[in-house]
């Protein structure tokens, strides 16, 4: 039974689901609006160009920074019709109003019994003048050349006449299938073109690839008495199994079906976790603890960190669950699975930090939203999120292209997109702990600039952090299992909250899509610092192990020292500066890899002092400092202050770091 004040807040979130749709009323910030369009569309749609189009169309003369701050404005029926070019989807299909003339294009999806199935509708008007719809009773207005997306049960009238639904659905014959493993699992039920098939009360969800799954073992599905596959795995750990095959009509098919295991990480002491993961953040469907619980043991995800956080108003989602549990193992944790519930702070100027292991409740959430200042700055919050005992990092660190050579400028742009900004200032400080690399945004910019961060001499961990929303069903990687990348962390003794946060403060991971990397330097692994001899020779072994990988690499602080093909790469490296040793796998797109970039794991580093020195690459500290001073430029542009001295503490913490950095410099 859940706790009162966690069951009365799922009824609250419910009940705002209900009133306002996925968004849950939610202020409309570009990412909420794109929210609502990304439940239809997916990584073969481009959202952002489309509604870049369409305020262009109605702004003109606006500036493309100009539009890009008013993205929250799109109208996002209409962004969605357009995106879409014509394509009508299993899952939204299309009611086309033409001059003279009203079409239904669907794909048909197969439904069992003799109930209604709802889906969502396209009101898709190519006329000069508005048009009235009504579905289901409900009349709907659409604007000349616009669109609408409704959802419907029973009957759609237009141009005073009934339309046909019968291309919506094609009845079939029920079977049921008993799928067992004999432990939990992912599995996916499909019949012809994709469409997915539930256990009763499962919500339909489907991953970044835009295939169903649920969770569990023993389970009974409800299927077409027609061909259907039958997947299972369960995390990156394992590979795939599949079956096809044909249940009898009005029976129940035992299938019986095990993955395989490609590596077992806890058998040497390593334990996969994914930091950042949200059990309810806007979505069709609210999410009780029970799914993270199945997920997590479906997934076989070692550790689970439940994030409390806001969205776009003062509102902190789950902070019911995070007071209630704050500091304990959430009730389904076991010797092998830690689960955790944490925080998110969130400032969309300066970055959003999520924490681990939190043992008291913060004093503040966030800053930035419904108008409030951008203050005080985020190592405020940070300082006082390490005094709970928690470890900290930034999630979905950066969002544009940064490659290795470019200047700060190519990822601290004006505006507010989430991107982990004060990072460089908190490092240097020694504020915040880790950085998750493997994130949903890109994984690349982040690895250039965290890097660029290590090679300054900042000690900063390699994390993951998926940014999984669980009360989100189809919205790629968002609606996509817990765990889908994680950090894997070498942890000494069992496995505890206590432990996994030493393993990441000690810097003994890697982080992956799935790939299992391993480091040595002279048989010292991630986290460890040799101490050189100019001169000294150090023997250098990466080995790796999945089938998505085609390169290996070992980096130094000046670059790629070595690469290869995937399985092992040596390399023999003489201590000459201080630098460090990082390894790095990579791969195209892959059914493994969730990651529209494909597979890719980076260990942490392996520190080389010379003569005594730590790494603190000249060109990697000029290269932070012009960070902060383009991050202050950014804060004058897009920040909101209510007082000059708000601005200043910001400006004073720059020069904190900036202290640091020149310091190192010499």
């Amino acid at each position: 039974m859940l706790p009162e004040t966690v069951a009365r807040a799922l009824t609250d979130y419910r009940d705002l689901r209900d009133r306002h749709g996925v968004c849950w009323g939610e202020e409309p910030l570009s990412y909420v609006v794109q929210a609502w369009a990304t439940v239809f569309l997916d990584r073969s749609h481009d959202y952002w160009a489309t509604g870049m189009r369409q305020l262009a169309e109605r702004l003109p003369g606006a500036s493309e920074d100009e539009i890009d701050d008013r993205m929250g404005e799109v109208d996002v029926d209409r962004v969605v019709r357009d995106a879409l070019g014509g394509e009508a989807l299993t899952s939204l299909p299309a009611l086309r109003l033409r001059p003279g003339a009203v079409t239904l294009e669907a794909r048909a999806r197969v439904v069992l019994g003799d109930e209604p199935g709802r889906t969502w509708l396209l009101l898709d008007s190519s006329r000069d003048e508005p048009v009235t719809v009504l579905v289901d009773g409900d009349a709907y207005e659409i604007q000349p050349r616009g669109a609408k997306i409704v959802g419907v049960r029973r009957e759609v009238v237009a141009d005073g006449a009934p339309v046909d639904l019968a291309p919506l659905t094609r009845r079939a014959e029920a079977a049921a299938v008993r799928l067992r493993a004999g432990f939990p699992c992912r599995w996916s039920v499909t019949s012809a073109g994709g469409q997915g098939w539930y256990p009763e009360g499962a919500p339909p969800k489907v991953d970044g690839h835009g295939r169903a799954y649920f969770h569990g073992d023993d389970l009974v599905v409800a299927v077409p008495a027609e061909p259907i596959t039958v997947t299972v795995t369960r995390g990156m750990e394992y590979a795939e199994s599949e079956v096809a095959l044909t249940p009898a009509a009005g029976g129940e098919t035992l299938v019986e079906l095990t993955p395989e295991r490609l590596y077992d990480a806890a058998a040497h002491g390593w334990y996969g976790g994914d930091m950042h993961v949200h059990l309810n953040w806007m979505g069709e469907q609210p999410a009780a603890p029970e799914l993270a619980a199945a997920a997590q043991h479906g997934e076989d995800l070692h550790v689970l960190n439940l994030v409390a956080g806001n969205v776009a108003s003062a509102r902190v989602y789950d902070r019911e669950a995070l007071e209630h549990w704050l500091g304990r193992d959430l009730p389904w944790s076991d010797g092998r699975h830690l689960a955790r519930i944490g925080v998110e702070y969130r400032n969309d100027l300066v970055g959003h930090v999520g924490a681990f292991g939190l043992r008291g409740l913060p004093e503040r959430f966030h800053t930035g939203f419904s108008g409030e200042a951008d203050w005080p700055p985020n190592a405020v919050a940070c300082e006082e999120l390490h005094e709970m005992g928690a470890v900290l990092g930034y999630g979905h660190p950066f969002h544009l292209p940064v490659s290795d050579t470019d200047p700060p400028e190519a990822a601290v742009r004006r505006g507010r997109n989430c991107s982990a900004r004060e990072i460089v200032a908190d490092a240097a400080l020694g504020l915040i702990d880790t950085l998750d690399v493997l994130n949903h945004s890109s994984i690349s910019a982040t690895a250039a600039v965290y890097r660029r961060l290590i090679g300054a001499g900042n000690r900063l961990t390699v994390t993951a952090g998926t940014d999984a929303v669980l009360s989100f069903c189809h919205r790629g990687t968002s609606s996509g299992p817990p765990g889908w990348e994680r950090v894997y962390a070498r942890v000494d003794g069992p496995l505890t909250a206590e432990s996994f946060a030493e393993a990441i403060l000690m810097g003994r991971t890697f982080a992956t899509t799935g790939p299992w990397l391993d480091l040595t330097v002279n048989g010292h692994g991630p986290g460890d610092t040799l101490d050189l001899a100019p001169g000294e020779h150090v023997e250098i072994t990466v080995t790796s192990v999945g089938p998505e990988v085609e390169t290996l690499e070992i980096r130094t602080a000046d670059g790629v020292v070595a690469q290869g093909p995937p399985g092992r790469l040596t390399a023999t490296l003489t201590a000459g500066e201080p630098t460090y040793v990082v390894a790095v796998a990579t791969g195209g797109p892959h059914p493994r890899s969730f990651h529209g970039s494909g597979a890719y794991a980076h260990t942490s580093p392996v520190y080389l002092n010379v003569a005594g020195t730590r790494v603190a690459r000249p060109e990697d500290v000029r290269w932070c400092l012009d960070w902060l001073d383009r991050l202050e430029e950014v804060l004058r542009e897009s920040g909101v202050f209510a007082t000059k001295d708000q601005y200043d503490d910001h400006v004073a913490l720059y020069d904190r770091a900036r202290q640091v950095y020149r310091a190192r410099l010499g």
